[in-house]
């Protein structure tokens, strides 16, 4: 529609022509979206599933709290670095290995 066109309609019809307006963009506009979302999924690679890991037993325990321990891994707990800064030395804190019975 031209300008002069719209400019002859009175207000109710310009409502009217403005819902209608507005339904049809809000439809257009979730078909657009749609298709995209389609498109996005073929573009998307799958992801290969993560290997599983063996659990990792404790190497290291903590004397005063024997329910704390690290494995070794990762960065080192609150209570080993702590004891690292009082001048002890990591294998102080080494779990012993018990000896296997043949």
């Amino acid at each position: 529609m031209k300008r002069t066109e719209l400019e002859r309609l009175n207000t109710d019809d310009l409502w009217s022509l403005h819902v209608e307006a507005s339904q049809l963009l809000q439809q257009r506009i979730q078909t657009e979206k749609l298709r995209l979302e389609g498109r996005l999924k073929l573009l998307q690679a799958p992801r290969p599933a993560r290997r599983p890991y063996p659990p990792v037993p404790p190497k290291y325990r903590n004397p005063e709290q024997p329910s704390e321990t690290w494995a070794g891994r990762g960065k080192q707990p609150r209570w080993l670095v702590a004891k690292l800064g009082a001048g002890n030395r990591i294998d102080d804190f080494k779990i012993k290995k018990a000896a296997k019975r043949g």
